[in-house]
């Protein structure tokens, strides 16, 4: 893997002000091997989270389990959204409470992978959209940190002989 770029991106609506984590990277693997870490519950767990009942199916809804914090119980509820094999996967990333404040506010928003083969290897695209800004922020900047990191542990996953 190699060049990690993060580019904030800001949509403005008539109430809301909304803000995109994109982070785009470089691997020398296929898309196929990719899409295998993406998809593949074991391997999910050790790039972010254990994902439970996740599919890559339309319609499939499956969690993940964070740090709780005030009124938030630290469930994250999603809901795959877009399936292309080896080249898109998407879905619903919705927690919170809306008597949060900062860490552990209402969020409803959407993770996009995007692949896209480049040369002999894939560039991988990863957007979270929907940070609803200034109610999101906390998780705006917490997640941006976040998602580097998990792009970077991809890397590693993939990385490692099977």
């Amino acid at each position: 893997m190699t060049d990690i770029a993060v580019k904030p991106q800001r949509t403005q609506t008539q109430a809301t002000q909304t803000q995109a984590i994109v982070i785009e990277a470089m691997f020398r693997h296929p898309p196929q091997t990719l899409w295998r870490a993406l998809t593949t519950g074991t391997l999910i767990a050790r790039w972010m989270m254990e994902p439970a009942g996740f599919a890559a199916v339309v319609g499939n809804r499956f969690t993940f389990r964070t740090t709780p914090a005030g009124a938030w119980d630290g469930v994250i509820h999603c809901e795959v959204l877009d399936v292309v094999p080896n080249e898109r996967l998407s879905y619903a990333w919705r927690g919170g409470d809306d008597g949060n404040a900062g860490y552990g506010s209402k969020l409803d928003t959407v993770v996009t992978f995007t692949l896209q083969p480049a040369g002999s290897g894939t560039r991988l695209r990863l957007e979270h959209a929907g940070f609803e800004l200034p109610k999101n922020d906390t998780a705006y900047q917490n997640m941006g940190k976040g998602w580097k990191k998990v792009v970077e542990n991809i890397g590693t996953v993939v990385d490692e002989p099977r």
